[in-house]
């Protein structure tokens, strides 16, 4: 499941729909690859057309359950601008001493701000120790960075 979709899961009133042939086909694809149903797959790729238009200069990319919210040009997901800006300090800084542009920025703090909780989820994983990581994958090896 998406994370659009995960964030949400009170469903509206049921209705059909018919697709052309080769959207069907598609679809029915996609459901097969990713052992869904189709229904779910329409929701999912719905939320995410209805996000990207909202937020025009969002896209998403991704692994089937872990899609996440980029901001299209910078190569940056939504969550780690956030996280940039948050231990960056104000804006402007961000702006001067990074690639970014200003609208860029605007953006996904738009986007966060509309999402709070799943951009919040991918920041604190982000942020999680090595030892948090040795803890949840026992087989993993770690290496850590060299101080400065």
């Amino acid at each position: 499941m998406s994370t659009a979709a995960r964030h949400n899961t009170r469903k509206g009133e049921p209705f059909s729909v018919r697709f052309a042939l080769t959207t069907d086909r598609m679809v029915a694809e996609e459901a097969r690859r990713t052992r869904r149903s189709k229904s779910s797959i329409v929701e999912a790729l719905t939320e995410e057309a209805a996000r990207m238009r909202r937020f025009p200069g969002i896209g998403f990319r991704g692994q089937d359950a872990g899609r996440r919210p980029w901001v299209i040009g910078c190569g940056l997901d939504v969550w780690e601008i956030a996280q940039m800006l948050d231990d960056f300090g104000p804006m402007e800084e961000l702006v001067a001493e990074t690639h970014l542009t200003e609208r860029q920025v605007r953006l996904a703090l738009a986007y966060r701000d509309s999402y709070p909780e799943e951009i919040a989820d991918a920041m604190a994983e982000n942020r999680r120790s090595a030892q948090e990581w040795r803890e949840r994958y026992p087989f993993i090896e770690t290496a850590d960075a060299a101080p400065a």
